[in-house]
Parts: structure tokens; sequence; C-alpha cells
């Protein structure tokens, strides 16, 4: 299997379709190309074409969430998303791969590539510093979200700002408390959009008591 034909047979996909081909079928014909070379998707990913590349990041995540993909395998699944982060640069791609490539990878292991992805100057990055917790908060690991999230508490980029209420809503669900203890420190400087994120799944008057504290 190679980008080449992963390109040809999208082609004839997209025939199929008016306008854009819907992303359910980029997803499909990804886990087709599951057993693709990882080089080959690093071509694919380097490819100018956004369809091209939202499949090569799905086939990462394929052969991530596959449980006879190999521990090598894995590590260099993650290192192509981690080394060509450049070209992932829409919250669709990261989304899309950074919980299974990146967390998965990352659970039983130093997590320090995530503090440094949080501090990078691109908002991607920072995106798949706090989306790849998602694989964590699945197993009852929180702390590195909640960590990761006051990095980013003050966010310019919309899309980081969404991820950050997004993902420590997901880990207040794991706990509460310490949902409201990020809440209360961060609250008075947090994005609104964040905010209104992250207090989504709380009691009307928890929302009311942290909305009213975010106009202070």
């Amino acid at each position: 299997m190679t980008a080449r034909e992963f390109i040809d047979t999208l082609e004839v996909v997209s025939g199929e379709y008016s306008g854009a081909i819907p992303k359910r079928e980029i997803f499909s014909l990804a886990k087709e190309f599951q057993q693709m070379p990882v080089t080959e998707v690093v071509t694919l990913l380097r490819e100018g074409n956004d369809d091209h590349r939202l499949g090569a990041v799905s086939i990462l995540d394929w052969k991530a969430r596959d449980k006879e993909t190999s521990a090598e395998e894995k590590e260099e699944v993650y290192r192509a998303y981690i080394n060509n982060h450049q070209w992932i640069d829409d919250w669709g791609m990261v989304d899309r791969a950074a919980p299974y490539v990146v967390g998965g990878y990352l659970f039983d292991k130093d997590k320090t590539v995530l503090y440094d992805l949080a501090r990078s100057p691109h908002p991607m990055e920072r995106r798949t510093a706090i989306v790849s917790t998602y694989y964590f908060i699945r197993k009852n690991k929180i702390d590195d979200t909640f960590k990761i999230a006051e990095i980013l508490a003050n966010d310019p980029d919309e899309y980081v700002q969404k991820a950050v209420g997004s993902w420590v809503r997901e880990a207040g669900k794991r706990d509460e408390n310490k949902l409201k203890d990020f809440l209360n420190k961060f609250t008075p400087g947090l994005p609104r959009i964040t905010l209104r994120y992250a207090i989504e799944k709380l009691d009307p008057e928890t929302r009311k008591h942290y909305l009213e504290l975010g106009k202070l």
C-alpha cells in the first residue's frame, strides 16, 4: 500500500460526490489502508491536499487503536505525528489522531513532550497537548489534563480555548471537585468560551456562580 494508491482511490470516491468528500468516507478509506507503511503515511501527510492529510492522520489513528499493532510501530506512528506536526495544522486533524496516537503512546511514559507542546508558539501543537490527555481521562488519570489546562488557561487562540474548556469538562466528570478547584483559581481570567465549555455539565446554580465570577 502506498500514498499514491490512497490518493488514486480517494479520487475515485470523490467522483461519487458533487461537493466535498464526507469525512466518514475518508475515515473508512483510511481504515482500508491501515497497513500502509508509516513512511508512506508521512508522504501522504506532506501532501498539500487537506483530504489527503486527513487521510494520513486517520491511518495513524487506526494503527494506534489496533491492538495488533506492535509497540515498535506504535512508537513509529507517534514519532510520525510529532515530527511532522507542521502538516497537522487543523483542529479536526488534531482531534482525529492526538488521543490515541499521542495520548495512547505516552500513557505509561514520560509526558514532558506534552508540556513542551503546551508552550509551543503554534496553536495546533498546543491543542495537541490538551487533546492528547483524552486517552488519560478514559483511564481515569486526570492530573495531566488539569496541569496542561493551567498552562493554556489564558490561551489567545479560539481553538485552543475550546479544547481547554472541553477537556477540563470531561475530566470534571471524573472528579468534579478538581474541576471546581481549577475554575475557582482561573475563572476571572478565563476566555468566555473556555468557561462556557468547562461548566456545561455542572448544575444550573453552579454554572450561574462561575458565569458571574467570570465577569469580575
